[in-house]
């Protein structure tokens, strides 16, 4: 029998989907599972996205496009940088890829040699550092928590650069735990990073998604920008996760190279998500931010009263991250009678799945193993009914 390769042997799928498989297969069953595990937005695709690619279709604009995306949509999005984010680029600095995923994916195939480390804030989104590691390059863990709200310090930065570190990866707002760096936070990182001549992937996915505090790019401040790889993409802010459009803002010369690779990989992302994409651009309801504001705040304080559980307000996306660190090691009694031992988070989020049919996610994916995530990318009536499950789950927990 012929074997795998090492690199394929060596990757752990993505605990996020995979538990959002498990709970589907689940669900398919006849079981009544909330899911709260996975980051999808419940609203629709906007209205101006799905005429645009009806029109595309229609107007039989079904071909291959340019590697790097249309024009068109190059250009808008170049404008929306601009208005939105103060930040210039022409349309030959931005490459559309099939996902923001792929786009993080090119970045790490672009800039890697074997052994390069990326300094990746912990917790991290899953993908990160499996993608790094296929990329032969190492991801080296800055551990964050709730004390400095799961954010990294300029020191904390400064101490971890050595000879072989080729970049970091900066999330804000951050999957999974919300947190959002001020403006003040980004100069002092910027500081040490124009200092020691490193590369940032700033992933921006979910930039329009805060709650009292402006998001803000760090390739907007000085010595940044060429050296910075602003990533965003259309699945979140416009729920448009199935549609698969995710774009990279960089210098000419990086873009270039992002678009050699992505030709003999994918080569252009779908005609008709690209013209959806178009559509979207400039669509944004600003109700759907009040709306998740109000869910946070509501499984905030329903976490929150819990014994054991510690959990801190994020600032922004659609997670909220508790520390469970203070249920472990405490009885389960079921209703039937049956007994055991909370073992770890991930055994308590083990028995939220089978016994309050709640799914959420482990923090052992994102390198924070005493936390779980929430997604409240669901409605206020789920998140109500999640809360009854909890309290009789957490009511037999001693």
């Amino acid at each position: 029998m012929l074997n795998l390769s090492k690199r394929a042997r060596s990757i752990s799928p993505s605990a996020t989907l995979s538990i959002d498989t498990k709970t589907k297969e689940l669900i398919a069953s006849g079981v009544d599972v909330i899911n709260l595990s996975v980051g999808e937005p419940d609203f629709h695709t906007p209205d101006q996205a799905s005429l645009a690619a009806i029109s595309a279709i229609t107007k039989h604009f079904t071909k291959y496009t340019a590697v790097n995306g249309i024009v068109e949509l190059r250009q808008a999005i170049a404008k929306k940088l601009l208005e939105e984010n103060h930040l210039q680029y022409t349309a030959n600095e931005i490459i559309v890829s099939t996902g923001a995923k792929q786009s993080l994916f090119n970045i790490f195939m672009t800039i890697l040699d074997p052994l390069d480390e990326v300094l990746l804030p912990t917790p991290y989104w899953v993908s990160y550092p499996e993608q790094i590691a296929l990329c032969d390059g190492i991801p080296v863990p800055l551990v964050t928590n709730e004390s400095t709200q799961f954010k990294i310090t300029p020191t904390q930065l400064e101490q971890a650069i050595t000879p072989k570190t080729k970049a970091i990866l900066l999330n804000s707002p951050s999957n999974p735990t919300g947190a959002v760096y001020t403006s003040s936070e980004l100069h002092a990182l910027a500081e040490i990073l124009n200092k020691h001549d490193l590369y940032v992937i700033s992933d921006e996915i979910y930039e329009q998604l805060t709650y009292g505090v402006a998001h803000e790019s760090i390739a907007g401040l000085p010595g940044m920008r060429d050296r910075t790889f602003v990533v965003n993409g259309f699945s979140k802010t416009f729920a448009m996760t199935g549609w698969r459009v995710g774009y990279v803002a960089a210098s000419e010369q990086l873009v270039r190279a992002m678009s050699s690779l992505q030709s003999h990989t994918t080569a252009n992302p779908s005609s008709i998500s690209q013209w959806a994409a178009l559509g979207a651009l400039g669509t944004f309801n600003l109700q759907t931010v009040t709306e998740y504001r109000a869910r946070r705040d509501f499984v905030v304080a329903m976490m929150s009263s819990f014994d054991g559980i510690q959990c801190i307000q994020p600032e922004g996306a659609f997670y909220v991250f508790p520390n469970a660190a203070g249920v472990v090691s405490k009885r389960y009694t079921s209703a039937h009678g049956d007994s055991c031992v909370i073992k770890s988070v991930d055994h308590l989020c083990e028995l939220l799945l089978t016994e309050a049919h709640i799914a959420v996610v482990p923090g052992t994916g994102f390198g924070a193993p005493d936390n779980f995530r929430i997604s409240y990318a669901t409605s206020l009536s789920q998140l109500e009914l999640a809360n009854k499950r909890l309290k009789t789950f957490f009511n037999q927990v001693e």
